[in-house]
């Protein structure tokens, strides 16, 4: 069961515009899928060979999950490089979580967050 979707919206509105401005973390940039808005969203982004993951959280219906989805691509900022990813999909926490460096917390247990969004390095 991911974090309720008032949680998301809280964020999204108040915690994630401060989380920008510090510059801290990592920023996706993703096109709104109906809207065509650029959006940025900071998020855990945890490298693996060949792309990154992102915990979904939220679950898949996520906005900005949704959104990657659709439009296909995105743009992440890692201590400001900018790096384009493709062929975002979403897979079982267990198939990619091996994969993530060593020390690499999975989220509470209690969350059951069982899927993490895959992108390739363009």
């Amino acid at each position: 069961m991911p974090l309720p979707r008032l949680l998301a919206q809280f964020n999204k509105r108040v915690f994630n515009p401060r989380e920008i401005k510090r510059g801290d973390r990592p920023v996706l940039t993703h096109v709104g899928r109906s809207s065509g808005t650029i959006y940025r969203t900071p998020l855990d982004a945890f490298p693996i060979e060949g792309g990154y993951v992102f915990v979904l959280m939220y679950g898949s219906e996520s906005d900005w999950a949704m959104n990657v989805m659709a439009a296909g691509t995105a743009r992440l900022t890692v201590d400001g490089e900018e790096i384009e990813l493709t062929r975002p999909r979403v897979v079982p926490r267990d198939e990619v979580w091996g994969l993530l460096p060593a020390g690499t917390k999975p989220p509470p247990a209690f969350l059951r967050v069982g899927h993490c969004l895959r992108m390739d390095r363009a």
